[in-house]
This record gives C-alpha cells, sequence and structure tokens, in this order.
C-alpha cells in the first residue's frame, strides 16, 4: 500500500524536515499544501514564487527521502462571483499545475466551497446558481492543466457545490478531459442525515467516478452532537474495506487527514492490517 501524509500534520520544521519526519514514521508518500509547510509562502504570490528553482528543491527533497508528492494543494475558491479575483484565483491554479509538473506532484488538488462572497442563498451550495458559477471558474483551470500536461483533483465535500457522487458525476460529464480527476475522501460525502448509509454512499461514489480516482483521502468518523466529526483512521466508525479495494485494484495512493504526529503511524497500521485481510 501506497500511504502517505499531509505534511502540515507532521512535526513542525524545513519540508526537507517535514519528509523526514514522515518517511520516520513509515509514509512513502505526501500531500503538500505550500502555504501550510513552506514558511514564509505566499499562496498570493504563487505565480511568481513557483518557478523552476523552487521546483528543482522541492523534488530533490522528496527524491532525497524516496518519496512521491501524490497532492500539490490549492484549495481556493472557483466560485467566486466577482470576475476580477476569480482571475486572479484561476491564475493561481494554472502556476500549481505548472508546478506540479515541474516538480513531479501526481495531482492538484482542490475542494469547491461557496464562500460569503458568492451571495448564494441557503443552501447556498445546493443552488443551481452555485454550480453554474463554480463550473464557470473550473473550466478554464481545466483547459490550463490540459495546456500544462497536469492533472486538476476536485475533492467532494457534503457541505460544498460538488457534493454527493451525483453532482461528482455530473462535473466529469459536463467537462469530459481526462486532464480533471477526483480525489476520494470518503468521510467528507458524510453528512448527519447519510451517515448511516456510510457505505452505500461510498460505494455509489465508486461505481459513479471510481475509475476518475487518482487519490484517496483517508481519516474515520464519530456523530457527536449531531454533527460528523473527523479524526485518525482507527477512532471511528467508517469501515475502509470497499476502500482499501479500491487502492488495491487501482494502485491508488492515499494519503492520512486529522492525524498528529502521537497517532499517525498507528493510523497507518490500522489500514495495513485491514488490507492485509482483503483478498
Amino acid at each position: 500500500m501506497n500511504i502517505g501524509i499531509r505534511l502540515h500534520d507532521t512535526l513542525p520544521g524545513t519540508l526537507a524536515e517535514r519528509l523526514t519526519y514522515a518517511r520516520e514514521q513509515g509514509f512513502s508518500c505526501a500531500h503538500l499544501a505550500l502555504s501550510k509547510a513552506v514558511s514564509g509562502f505566499s499562496m498570493d504570490d504563487a505565480p511568481r514564487l513557483l518557478n523552476e528553482e523552487l521546483a528543482a528543491s522541492v523534488r530533490g527533497d522528496f527524491a532525497a527521502q524516496g518519496m512521491e508528492c501524490v497532492v500539490l494543494g490549492c484549495y481556493l475558491n472557483l466560485a467566486d462571483p466577482d470576475p476580477e479575483r476569480r482571475k486572479r484565483t484561476q491564475e493561481i491554479y494554472r502556476a500549481h499545475l505548472r508546478f506540479s509538473r515541474m516538480m513531479g506532484a501526481r495531482v492538484v488538488g482542490t475542494e469547491t466551497p461557496a464562500n460569503k462572497e458568492s451571495r448564494f442563498d441557503q443552501p447556498a451550495p445546493e443552488s443551481e446558481e452555485a454550480f453554474r458559477l463554480f463550473m464557470d471558474g473550473l473550466k478554464p483551470v481545466v483547459r490550463f492543466a490540459e495546456e500544462e500536461g497536469a492533472i486538476l483533483a476536485v475533492e467532494p465535500v457534503a457541505t460544498h457545490i460538488v457534493s454527493t457522487p451525483e453532482r461528482a458525476e455530473r462535473m466529469l460529464n459536463e467537462l469530459p478531459s481526462d486532464n480533471l480527476q477526483i480525489i476520494l475522501d470518503a468521510v467528507n460525502l458524510l453528512s448527519p442525515e447519510n451517515e448511516g448509509r456510510a457505505q452505500e454512499v461510498i460505494g455509489e461514489a465508486i461505481r459513479r467516478w471510481g475509475d476518475r480516482v487518482r487519490v484517496l483521502h483517508m481519516k474515520d468518523y464519530n456523530l457527536i452532537s449531531g454533527k460528523v466529526k473527523s479524526g485518525a483512521c482507527g477512532t471511528g466508525k467508517l469501515r475502509y474495506e470497499s476502500l482499501l479495494t479500491l487502492a488495491k485494484e487501482r494502485d491508488l495512493p492515499m494519503t492520512l487527514e486529522d492525524t498528529i504526529p502521537d497517532n499517525a503511524e498507528q493510523a497507518r497500521l490500522h489500514l495495513e492490517n485491514i488490507a492485509s485481510q482483503i483478498k
């Protein structure tokens, strides 16, 4: 199994030090959010900062530990209704897509929030207006990905615009590009209303877009005070068999979320133990 971790969840340090910590805990890949893992990096300055020199440095740090960057995070809002802000955000995405190719990341990862600037009536993310605005913001970024030879991977979230297996499939059908793929985070698909059908929801996601999944995000959850609260793998009620079967069948990398340095290795071992029992 190719299991990794978000580098900003490791012990603090330089990028090289964080990669060393991750490798020492048995991880073989990583999710890199530059603004969270690299001191002084500003997303606003990404088009200037994401150059060949930085790419060579980051690529070297990963190579020194024999690790792969499977996700380069760029979790900015593409549903911003302001044309100038949206254009600037799209340029930041383009810089990340170009950088992902230069430094060897598999995908640039993103989500689809509808933030307060979007002005949608509640329930905001579920509205057709929100979906159309997001798609308008997404289309140029997918074209950038095609031009750069990179992959943008959208992570559906129950409270966001691309919120369900059906909406994600609609997105993929409207933009049928090999450069638009999916990050599957099962817990992010769950809500207080559907968590009792967690395996059904996960199965539907795999059925609708399993062949478009490039990376799995792995965590656990509990229902606390009527809310889905996520945590490290092995600390809640999620069953991982279908996800790990998908990972084995398609040789998919996965990165842990919601870990701390004290439980990250145990979370990895929890997944590996379940995977070892899957034929």
